[in-house]
């Protein structure tokens, strides 16, 4: 509608501006029209109420403005709230976070399940050396605990000198420079991946202890846990802590449960008497015994710290206050997998349980089989164990995505990952995690032995580069912080402890695999350097002249609009070129390798009058999109101040199927103008609508009412 309007100042209350403001939360839009008679003056004033007004000048749509139109589209957003949910408003962020509890299933899963393989790693090489090498798991799980308080000491002050989150990588980033900090961060990717591969994996072989049946399935079985986690990650973080809250605890009920069993049964001198599993008498013939050995056990039951450094990447995930919920999580966590990997170490050594030579049966699931039988008590550890392991994998599915994005931020990934979904997830970040996770499943055929050796180089080169950076934090705040020197020998005794870990590791596994890890990571930190290059070298192009003239009045226009015919679509484009130019700039142009039918194009072109120039392109090689670049690079050589710009007619069917039945000319020619300098690409739809749908009205000409 239109209201008439003559002399109010913008700021007074009978202006329409100062009006619509005092109106409430409907936006409006105003034109300023000119009558035909001196002192008319017209406002067309533009209400819609898809949109509300945030404050003056502001405005956003409304809950379901912005969804898709077609039956098609509505039927996708239709389906997309089925499985993921309704969108979530930046604003409910604060709701999606997580407490203490949730906290810990979300971001401690994954360390407390590694006490559900921890000690077979060790005793699978321990055994190596005979049955009476195996003696030496008690004495190498306490070393593992003690590295574990060390780290778990770093990673409380951590939190809270970074509660931004990005753990390993801001400290190192900061502290040590960019390089030590990409090195860091490309460990984290790495541990992150593998944790989903290693985790889901065990928890499959864990449930294949209880069900054989399942052993030949374990890959498909591995790969649709892998896209369940996505799923639910995709749904949010407070989504994915209320599924996996439950299996974390039925876990920690069970095992302290069967841990507390067995430890009273030994006090009271009835411990059962162990089987071993059939192979042993086959393989009972001892090696040496060497330092080497030992090494190698420590370092494949080390595989226990993974997950440490989760909730110092996940600390804005927590509710307020942040740093003081993440600290408890993480002390939490330590208290609890250290009690459950001793105890699972203490029962193995006492019971004498032997890893089984082919895998069928972990070491946990023997220890529970011989303590309580195989009634329904076993299946319920079994199946907690199970669901936790594969769970567990949740964990990386929340540092991996906050890291990326944090990565991003800084121009170190495609700025893709620093986004969130529809339900506040880091969609990118999750996607990518489970594919390669998913690959990686595939390629070891869901080995764990096999994952293992893969897993805590990166692990510990994290924890290093970490620790050292807070000794460098401490020293350059000497005197500004409390305590700062006992923070620094504290720091620099654990940088020392795991940079230790880390070579034991390297060197005792590399042939078994870890040399892929270590060409992984400088592969990666050379990714993320380029892709920082490229991003620094867009920001220092736009240092240089603009390839447009930045300002209006001095653009000259030059347009091309290609044509087949002269039917409606192409009318349309040309009535458009028309609007932006003169017709002394405007060019239209068809191509064609039919002589007798561009003539009589060209006779229909005089017959309509539009008086602009009409060209025609003989191609003799029957080519479309090649002779007309050359003819757009010609018209740049020779109005080299002129910005071209190139109206497309597009025909756009009614139906997604009906794409397929067009040679969709007009993208092929967006594709092949988009990297040509100085020239601008239009597009003109034509929308197919049924017989005697309505059509948008011509705007009035001239001034007046509205």
């Amino acid at each position: 509608m239109a209201h008439r309007h003559d002399s109010a100042a913008p700021n007074t209350p009978d202006h329409p501006d100062e009006r619509d403001r005092q109106a409430g939360d409907v936006p409006a839009w105003h034109e300023h029209i000119r009558g035909s008679h001196p002192g008319d003056h017209y406002i067309r004033i533009s209400r819609h109420p898809a949109f509300q007004r945030v404050r003056p000048g502001i405005i956003t749509p409304r809950n379901g403005a912005s969804g898709h139109t077609t039956g098609l589209g509505r039927l996708i957003d239709a389906a997309r709230r089925r499985v993921l949910g309704a969108p979530l408003a930046s604003s409910e962020e604060l709701k999606n976070r997580v407490g203490i509890t949730r906290g810990l299933a979300i971001f401690a899963s994954d360390n407390i399940s590694s006490s559900a393989y921890a000690t077979e790693a060790l005793m699978r090489v321990l055994i190596l050396a005979g049955v009476s090498a195996l003696a030496l798991a008690l004495p190498i799980t306490l070393a593992i605990i003690l590295v574990l308080g060390i780290v778990i000491i770093s990673y409380l002050q951590v939190v809270a000198a970074y509660p931004g989150g990005g753990g390993s990588y801001v400290v190192a980033h900061e502290n040590l420079g960019p390089l030590a900090g990409l090195v860091a961060a490309a460990a984290l990717l790495t541990d992150y991946i593998l944790t989903v591969a290693v985790s889901v994996s065990a928890g499959i072989a864990a449930l294949g202890s209880a069900f054989p049946e399942l052993r030949a399935h374990r890959v498909g079985a591995a790969l649709a846990v892998i896209a369940l986690i996505t799923l639910v990650n995709l749904r949010g973080v407070r989504e994915s802590g209320r599924v996996f809250a439950l299996p974390t605890y039925l876990y920690l009920v069970a095992v302290l449960g069967l841990i507390g069993y067995g430890l009273a049964r030994y006090l009271s001198g009835g411990l059962p008497e162990y089987v071993a599993p059939q192979g042993y008498e086959a393989e009972a013939g001892a090696g040496p015994l060497t330092v080497l050995l030992v090494l190698r056990a420590f370092a494949s039951g080390a595989v226990a710290l993974t997950g440490t450094e989760a909730v110092s990447n996940g600390v804005p995930a927590f509710q307020r206050p942040e740093v003081r919920n993440a600290r408890i999580t993480l002390v939490v966590m330590g208290l609890l997998f250290a009690t459950i990997f001793l105890g699972f170490s203490f029962l193995a050594d006492e019971l004498a349980i032997l890893p089984a030579p082919d895998e069928a049966e972990t070491v946990n699931s023997q220890i529970a089989r011989t303590l309580i039988g195989d009634g329904p008590v076993f299946y319920l550890i079994q199946l907690s164990t199970a669901l936790l392991l594969v769970l567990a994998g949740n964990t990386a599915f929340n540092g991996f995505p906050m890291l990326a994005s944090i990565l991003a931020k800084d121009g170190y990934l495609p700025r893709q990952f620093s986004f969130r979904g529809d339900r506040l997830a880091f969609t990118g970040g999750i996607l990518l995690l489970a594919l390669i996770a998913s690959l990686l499943v595939w390629g070891f055929q869901g080995s764990v032995t096999g994952l293992i050796p893969l897993y805590t180089v990166g692990v510990f080169l994290a924890f290093t580069l970490s620790q050292a950076g807070l000794v460098r934090r401490w020293w350059s705040l000497r005197g500004e912080v409390s305590r700062w020197r006992l923070r620094l020998v504290s720091n620099g005794l654990g940088a020392l402890v795991t940079g230790l870990v880390m070579i034991v590791v390297a060197v005792s596994k590399f042939l078994l695999g870890a040399w892929i890890v270590l060409v992984l990571i400088p592969v990666l930190v050379w990714v993320m350097r380029t892709i920082n290059q490229h991003y620094r070298s867009a920001r220092d192009a736009e240092l240089n002249a603009p390839e447009f003239e930045v300002d209006p009045r001095r653009i000259e226009l030059r347009v091309i609009v290609p044509v087949a015919n002269l039917r409606l679509p192409a009318r349309q484009a040309i009535a458009y070129g028309l609007a932006i130019a003169s017709p002394e700039r405007v060019t239209v142009v068809h191509i064609t390798d039919d002589p007798e039918s561009a003539e009589q194009l060209r006779e229909e072109w005089r017959a309509s009058g539009y008086g602009c120039q009409f060209v025609v392109i003989e191609s003799p090689f029957r080519s479309l999109l090649g002779p007309f670049v050359a003819y757009i690079d010609a018209v740049r050589e020779t109005h080299p101040y002129a910005t071209i710009t190139v109206v497309v007619p597009q025909y756009v069917p009614r139906r997604w199927w009906e794409h397929l039945l067009h040679n969709q000319t007009a993208l092929r020619m967006r594709a092949a103008l988009i990297f040509h300098a100085n020239v601008v690409i239009t597009t003109v739809p034509f929308h197919h609508r049924r017989p005697g749908a309505p059509t948008k009205k011509p705007a009035p000409r001239g001034g007046g009412a509205g």
